[in-house]
């Protein structure tokens, strides 16, 4: 499935070489801080044991490997990939005492990474970034392991009338926000209308279910504003 604004030559890539110096304090001030919250939850339900393999794409700063680490007592190889360079080095500087984390630039849709190499697979806010959505699920269901498990943090359609009013009017100021804190809107509105033109809950369900993956299900958070979605190779 292809996504149209993102095969816009170069626009993911310019949107994020603007932003990578400034990523998390935006993401803190977007989400209030809930983003980390989150993430948290996507741990918690993945609920990761030691001596693992686990691989993070569209991994920004590192967020999620290294809470993987801490969860685990720094035991597990981490595998935490980005397609923008700058990004990655930024979170090799931020985590750069945390030495069983590989960085890889990579995009979602061509990892160069061997079949059935990886227990857990993580997404946090990068799917909706991919230019193919099947090819970004079917890359994923091949490095993973049989009975490895694939999880999405993604923004997703709200159920509530009153929040989805909310939450749409709050939109049309991130943009703003976006220029007063990184210097540029522009990124921040490509941030909304992707957010806007990405599947909802079910339609990533059916897409996961043919590209191989067996039981799935999905959780939403802070109302839909978020959902994580998993899947297992069976």
């Amino acid at each position: 499935m292809q996504q149209n604004l993102q095969n816009k030559t170069g626009l993911v890539e310019g949107v994020f070489n603007k932003v990578y110096d400034k990523y998390d304090l935006m993401n803190d001030f977007m989400s209030f801080g809930i983003h980390r919250i989150w993430k948290k939850n996507l741990m918690n339900w993945m609920n990761p044991a030691k001596n693992k393999k686990y691989l993070d794409v569209a991994c920004g700063t590192g967020d999620l490997g290294k809470l993987f680490l801490d969860y685990t007592d720094k035991n597990g190889e981490i595998t935490s990939s980005d397609s923008n360079k700058k990004m990655i080095e930024k979170g090799k500087k931020r985590l750069r005492k945390y030495k069983n984390i590989k960085w890889v630039v990579a995009e979602a849709e061509k990892l160069p990474f061997e079949n059935d190499t990886f227990d857990f697979y993580t997404i946090s806010f990068g799917l909706r970034n991919t230019k193919n959505l099947d090819k970004s699920l079917s890359e994923a269901y091949r490095v993973l392991k049989p009975g490895g498990r694939y999880m999405c943090l993604e923004f997703s359609k709200i159920q509530n009338s009153n929040l989805d009013f909310l939450y749409k009017n709050y939109s049309k100021l991130i943009p703003h926000i976006g220029k007063a804190v990184v210097g540029d809107k522009e990124p921040y509105e490509y941030l909304t209308k992707s957010i806007e033109e990405f599947v909802n809950q079910a339609e990533l369900i059916d897409l996961m279910k043919q590209n191989s993956f067996y039981n799935c299900s999905y959780r939403n958070l802070s109302g839909g504003i978020v959902a994580i979605h998993s899947g297992w190779k069976i």
